[in-house]
């Protein structure tokens, strides 16, 4: 059965990927972005531009976007990464990423609880950098704390919304050719879009919170 998708920062990389993914096997795919790519036009999906996660009204434009267009799948995909170091400091980048990768997805999915509806699910894109328990490197302080953020917002979420009946998963693509990575990854877009898709269609109310590598594979705190 045909399902409605929403899904941010849709305008490339992995979010492009999944959105054509959805399209193609028959889904209703709601993208949306800041501004919108001759990528994402050619994949004739819905389109809600001018959306900007960090910022309240960003949200209200997706709520008057969507109206009362019911939800089948929210998928939290748009973040940004930065770098910091002990040696360079800047606080400011560090409160950019956590506006829009921790509270980013909490202001949306808070945002179109209306549109959600029981068995709906909530996909949050996070990054294994999050791990406490997996920091083994130290450095980019932004993006590490703001995804750390993220993960307890997402186990938060999995509990407070399962008597409602939506199920959340918290997933890490894996080390993926994008912007964001220099295009030094070991997977392709297509490959971790598709990799994303599976988790999301194996996310269920019994297995809701849990921290997935997109593999398959759970990984730690």
């Amino acid at each position: 059965m045909s399902k409605t998708i929403v899904i941010t920062g849709a305008n490339r990389g992995i979010g492009l990927a999944m959105a054509g993914i959805w399209k193609a096997r028959g889904d209703r795919v709601i993208a949306t972005c800041r501004e919108p790519s001759a990528a994402l036009a050619k994949l004739g999906v819905d389109v809600i531009d001018g959306i900007d996660v960090s910022r309240e009204d960003g949200v209200i434009n997706l709520q008057s976007g969507l109206g009362d267009t019911s939800v089948d799948v929210l998928f939290n995909n748009a973040g940004i990464m930065l770098s910091e170091t002990v040696e360079h400091m800047n606080y400011d980048q560090i409160r950019d990423q956590f506006e829009v990768n921790t509270l980013g997805p909490l202001r949306v999915t808070l945002g179109l609880l209306d549109n959600l509806h029981a068995g709906s699910k909530v996909g949050l894109m996070t990054s294994r950098m999050g791990s406490i328990a997996d920091n083994t490197s130290g450095g980019k302080y932004g993006y590490r704390i703001s995804k750390a953020g993220l993960n307890a917002a997402g186990k938060s979420l999995a509990h407070d919304l399962k008597p409602k009946g939506i199920a959340v998963a918290i997933l890490h693509p894996g080390w993926v050719q994008t912007d964001m990575t220099g295009h030094s990854g070991n997977l392709t877009t297509e490959q971790a879009a598709a990799n994303l898709i599976e988790r999301m269609d194996a996310l269920n109310l019994d297995n809701t919170g849990t921290f997935w590598h997109s593999d398959g594979s759970v990984l730690p705190w």
